[in-house]
Parts: structure tokens; C-alpha cells; sequence
């Protein structure tokens, strides 16, 4: 991938849009660089939240507030179906307070109802679809199997999931890209090669890591489910949505008997959490039409994305190689870069590291003093166990920017690196 950086008039005016840049909620300078457990808000997400908040009306009356309201909601709706989620608008949205709930609720739907004797996952799953996958499997009497990750590239090859799927696997899920070493896979190739064994195969993918810094089309992969979390995506907290293809929303499921069969939301729906994940669309929709001339709605936030991502690929090599004046990670004596970096494959922006000599939370820690924020995934971690030591790691340190951040952040980042490296050996 080219190198590729937005001008500083450009990157101004992003970080602008987001709060707490440069500073913490306390008031307190840092640099952010731990996006992957919740990324920097938008503005405009946050106060739009608060303002429909405010609002005391049900929606699902017929006054005009109520229709004011109605309208949010299908304009939300729409930007899922026909953007985040690619454009298959014979599926439906799941809505929950968290896409980990999203994908229990997907999983279950899947495994009670298709018939099947095993089911096939990866090691590196978050355990909203490990667990969930093992529980139900177990619980309908499935053989669970995993496929285990690669060491060398923080993935999990395609051929190691493959050879565990037969004619009688009910369900395959694969996470669109790992939140500890950005590895992004093929899903793609995945499922064509799967559905080479058995062509009805359900097959869901978490996109939580991989759509704040990419796009997953539903569409063209033909997956069967996706879920998503806004506040990994400049959002807010509090919601996960979720997509399902039509023979997935059609099949049993909780929902109220007078629900068509393919709803999949219980209760009032949220207003201001669709008027707020309307604003994240609207923002990379702003940022995409300064490269495109395009007036539709979806090609700006294809074309948004797609400079994201360029970027961010862009700040992840600046952090691996540095410049002749400031080291990169590679060139930083005491530094563990886990997985190979070098190989060319395309990742998000997240670097997984170690400094020799030094326990991974205390290296957070010494980052935090000197004003960079980091996180740490350690097997002691319910979260992390299994993943970090199905790489062959006891832990590591996950540095994780986004877009919003600079080639100078970077920069500082690798200063302080250096800096702590060099405290070890006195």
C-alpha cells in the first residue's frame, strides 16, 4: 500500500471534530493511542445523543415529534443496511446495548435452529463469539471446533479453518479482523472455500475491530451475520447493532407474536442512539467527499474509509520504521514487535509490542506517566487469556491510534519508547 497522509489544513479540521484530542477528560495532555478498547468521540455523535435525549415524546406515536423521531431511526436504519453493513436490504438490524449481546443473540438464533453436528470458530474470537458459540454448541450437543492462530502473523490461516468444516458444520464464525494484532482476514476467500464444502453454510463475522478502520459488504460476502460497536467507531456507548441475513432474521428468535417474522428488536426503540450512529456515517461521508466528486451517500463513505484506512496503514509504518532522526520500533533497542510485520499483509493500525526487561503493565504505566496511553492484554485478563496465549504470548502491549492522530504523535510515541528502553539498562 502507497504511503498516503492527509495535509495538515485536512487533519486540522478532523481533529476538531473529535473531543479530547489532545487532553484528558480531566484536563490532563496526553496522546490516545488506546482506541481499540473505545475510540475518541465525535462531537457531533455526543451532542446529538444528549439533545434527542431531551426529548420526552414515544416514537411510536403519530404526532410530529413522533414522526421527527420515526424519521431518525429509518435514516439510521438505512445507513446500516445500505452502508456499514454493505447493502443487503432483504436482511435485518439487530439492536442491543452492546455488540456483544448482538452477537449471543445471532449465535443462538443460528445454532437452536439449523441443523448440524459441529460448529467451527478461531481461537482469536472475542468471547462474545467464542463463548457464545461454545455455549449453544454445547448446549445443542455440537462438537465445538477451533482453528488456532498463527504465532508468526497474529492470524489464523484459512486453510486451518478450513479442513475443519464438513457437511455437517451448522455454523462458521470468523472475526474480520483481530483486536490485538490488526491481522485482517479474508473473508472472502473464507467463505467462498466454505461454501465449496457445504454451500448452505451459515456463516457470521465479528466486525467490531475491523469497521471503524474498513468496510465488511454483506452483500458481497454473503455472511449471515455482522455485528458492530459505534463506540469503537468515534460513537457512543450504550448500543450494539447488528446485521442478519433474511433466512437468519427469519429463523426462531426472541421477538413480541405480533412482530413480523424477521423483526428482531424488543421494546421501544432508541432515538437518540440511531440519531447519534447517523453521525459517524455523516462524518465519514464529510471526510470522503474532500477525494471524491461523488454526491452519493454511499460512495463518500466508501471513499472515506478507504483514506482511514490508507492513512492509518501509513502511521502504522512511521511507528514500525521511524525516520533517520527518530527510531522506529524495529530500530529501538529493548523493543519486542510481536507477529511479522514485514510480510506486506494488510492490517488495521494496531501494533502489539513488548520492552524487554519490563512486565507489560508496568510498561502501560510508564507510557501513562509520560503522557501516552496504552493498554496492556495479559493472560491474567479473562478477556485476553486465551488469545494472547494462543499466539504464544503471556501478553502484550497494544498501541492502537486512529486517523485523528499525527506523524508528530507517532513520533513522541517513539521518543517515549526509546526513552523507557533506555531506563531499563540504567
Amino acid at each position: 500500500m502507497e504511503k498516503f497522509i492527509f495535509n495538515d489544513n485536512l487533519l486540522n479540521e478532523i481533529r476538531k471534530k473529535f473531543y479530547y484530542v489532545e487532553e484528558d477528560y480531566r484536563g490532563r495532555k496526553r496522546i490516545f493511542f488506546e482506541n481499540s478498547g473505545g475510540s475518541l468521540r465525535l462531537k457531533s455523535a455526543v451532542e446529538t445523543k444528549s439533545e434527542l435525549e431531551r426529548i420526552a415524546e414515544c416514537p411510536e406515536r403519530t404526532n410530529d415529534v413522533a414522526v421527527y423521531l420515526q424519521g431518525i431511526k429509518n435514516q439510521a436504519i438505512e445507513d446500516l443496511k445500505q452502508i456499514v453493513f454493505g447493502g443487503d436490504a432483504s436482511g435485518s438490524i439487530v439492536s442491543e446495548l452492546t455488540s456483544s449481546q448482538v452477537m449471543f443473540r445471532i449465535v443462538r438464533a443460528i445454532i437452536e435452529n439449523v441443523p448440524g453436528k459441529n460448529v467451527v470458530t478461531t481461537s482469536l474470537e472475542h468471547p462474545s463469539a467464542y463463548d457464545s458459540i461454545k455455549m449453544y454448541a454445547e448446549k445443542m450437543g455440537m462438537e465445538f471446533r477451533v482453528a488456532m492462530a498463527n504465532p508468526k502473523t497474529g492470524g489464523v490461516d484459512t486453510s486451518e479453518i478450513i479442513k475443519l468444516i464438513d457437511k455437517d458444520t451448522c455454523l462458521l464464525s470468523v472475526m474480520s479482523a483481530s483486536n490485538i494484532s490488526g491481522y485482517i482476514f479474508d473473508i472472502e476467500e473464507i467463505v467462498a472455500k466454505a461454501r465449496e464444502i457445504k454451500p448452505d453454510l451459515y456463516i457470521v463475522t465479528d466486525g467490531v475491530q475491523h469497521l471503524p478502520h474498513g468496510t465488511i459488504d454483506a452483500k458481497k460476502l454473503n455472511v449471515d451475520g455482522i455485528n458492530y460497536a459505534p463506540y469503537k467507531h468515534y460513537g457512543i456507548r450504550g448500543c450494539g447493532y447488528g446485521y442478519v441475513s433474511e433466512r437468519v432474521a427469519n429463523l426462531l428468535h426472541d421477538k413480541l407474536e405480533a412482530k413480523p417474522s424477521n423483526e428482531w428488536e424488543l421494546g421501544t426503540y432508541t432515538p437518540p442512539n440511531f440519531g447519534a450512529l447517523t453521525k459517524i456515517v455523516d462524518y465519514v461521508c464529510w471526510l470522503g467527499s474532500h477525494f471524491t466528486d461523488s454526491k452519493n451517500r454511499k460512495e463518500q463513505y466508501l471513499t472515506g474509509m478507504d483514506k482511514i484506512h490508507s492513512y492509518e496503514y501509513s502511521l502504522f509504518n512511521h511507528m514500525l520504521h521511524g525516520t533517520k532522526k527518530v527510531p522506529g520500533l524495529m530500530d529501538i533497542d529493548g523493543v519486542e514487535v510481536y507477529f511479522d510485520l514485514e510480510n506486506n499483509i494488510d492490517r488495521d493500525l494496531i501494533v502489539a509490542m513488548g520492552i524487554k526487561g519490563m512486565d507489560y503493565s508496568e510498561a502501560v504505566k510508564e507510557y501513562y506517566k509520560r503522557g501516552i496511553t496504552v493498554f496492556e492484554r495479559v493472560n491474567t485478563s479473562l478477556y485476553s487469556k486465551r488469545i494472547v496465549e494462543s499466539v504464544g504470548l503471556t501478553g502484550l502491549i497494544r498501541v492502537s491510534p486512529i486517523h485523528c492522530n499525527t506523524i508528530d504523535e507517532v513520533n513522541q510515541f517513539l521518543r517515549v519508547t526509546k526513552e523507557i528502553t533506555e531506563s531499563i539498562r540504567g
